[in-house]
């Protein structure tokens, strides 16, 4: 029990406790398979091994050594903080609770806090969920400045098949936001809505029956544009799928190659990473990207330090600025209950947009979180047993700032 007399929350079972993966061979029931590979309990191993059941290609580190990140550590296991439901409860404690996998904190570009949970290392590569349209709306803001995209064009005029459906006059700015007028239903667990049929068509579902296995890029010309676009935000993780088709069209290039080029290789990423593929070898780009936890750490310098890493520019200051000032009007339920004085833009998440404090989220438990004004930055890798848990991220966000303000405090 706590020190306030409440139960405290049982420990999960790590994915070698629950026997995943384990013996040689396995036994069947404890195999993944796409019916059941992201959800509980095998997702605690699969989040970590997702190329062993899905096609994906690399995005390259390029040759030059890893960029350095510098190591302060600090005591903050045993930092207590108040869980929403009352209970008291050490950092540590918290990270097994929530279904931990990997925790990094930096302060001040050092870091002063890392652990490994759920049979992780530093070496493992984790699958980001949403977290990868954060990626996304950097490469995006760079290709803007460098000309190759106009984010103010109709994407009709950059990639003409959009002409057929409800994207034909959005502009790259609208959707990056995710302000277009297109029908799109985010519902990870009613069979036939639009997101399960983005799983079906990007590998990570069966097909249904005998049914064609679509493409990525087939959804998107199957959507149809329901209301004006610039309207209020709206969460839609197709939005990410659209950019990622225009930015390849503009550029000429692979999203992989583009992600490699403009930010792995920039940023001194110490792994290749890679994104998950469908059958026509499309990246998805809203949520099949896969990382170490340093290497995501690599991301959030970024925010942290005005697009900057290695002494080079590599996204435009004005850009994060940018994204640090969304706009609260647009921004209401069921988005507010987490974040009240929140915001979206560029495919991140601002927590308070009077501070600019913003996050990459995904779900499951995936996040990036960014303070610049603190010079904080904050990275976690989890295999929640759903995909949205409010209490979870609002607790995860409560240790964040007992963590944040204790260093603050050294």
């Amino acid at each position: 029990m706590s020190n306030t007399g409440k139960v405290e929350a049982a420990v999960p079972k790590t994915a070698r406790q629950l026997g995943i993966m384990q013996g040689f061979p396995p036994p069947p029931e404890k195999r993944p398979t796409l019916e059941n590979w992201d959800l509980p309990p095998f997702n605690r191993w699969t989040f970590q091994n997702v190329r062993s059941l899905i096609p994906t290609v690399d995005v390259f580190r390029g040759f030059g050594p890893a960029s350095t990140l510098d190591e302060a550590p600090q005591d903050l296991a045993g930092v207590q903080f108040d869980r929403e439901n009352g209970t008291s409860v050490t950092i540590d404690r918290f990270l097994n609770e929530s279904y931990g996998d990997a925790f990094l904190v930096m302060h001040k570009n050092r870091i002063v806090f890392e652990r490994y949970l759920n049979g992780m290392a530093p070496e493992t590569l984790h699958l980001s969920q949403s977290v990868a349209k954060s990626v996304v709306g950097l490469l995006a803001g760079i290709l803007a400045s460098e000309g190759v995209v106009d984010i103010h064009a109709p994407l009709a005029g950059i990639v003409p098949e959009l002409a057929q459906c409800g994207y034909a006059y959005a502009t790259l700015d609208q959707v990056l936001d995710m302000r277009s007028g297109v029908r799109f239903t985010e519902d990870y667990n009613m069979p036939g809505s639009d997101m399960t049929r983005i799983d079906i068509a990007s590998g990570w579902r069966p097909k249904i029956g005998g049914a064609p296995r679509p493409t990525i890029r087939e959804v998107i010309l199957s959507l149809p544009k329901i209301r004006p676009h610039g309207g209020v935000f709206e969460y839609r993780s197709i939005e990410t799928d659209v950019v990622a088709w225009a930015l390849e069209r503009a550029a000429g290039k692979s999203l992989a190659d583009l992600v490699s080029q403009y930010l792995w290789q920039p940023i001194g990423a110490d792994r290749d990473a890679y994104f998950t593929v469908d059958e026509a070898g499309t990246a998805l780009a809203d949520g099949g990207f896969n990382a170490t936890l340093r290497d995501y750490a690599r991301l959030g310098l970024l925010m942290l330090n005005g697009g900057k890493a290695g002494g080079r520019q590599v996204v435009p200051a004005a850009w994060i600025d940018g994204i640090r000032t969304g706009n609260r009007d647009v921004f209401g339920p069921p988005y507010s209950d987490v974040l009240p004085n929140g915001a979206y833009r560029r495919f991140w998440w601002i927590r308070d947009a009077d501070k600019g404090q913003i996050c990459a989220r995904g779900v499951f438990g995936q996040l990036i979180y960014a303070d610049p004004e603190s010079e904080f930055l904050a990275v976690k890798l989890s295999t929640w047993p759903d995909y949205i848990i409010p209490s979870l991220t609002r607790d995860t966000f409560r240790a964040i700032d007992v963590i944040r303000n204790a260093l603050n405090e050294m």
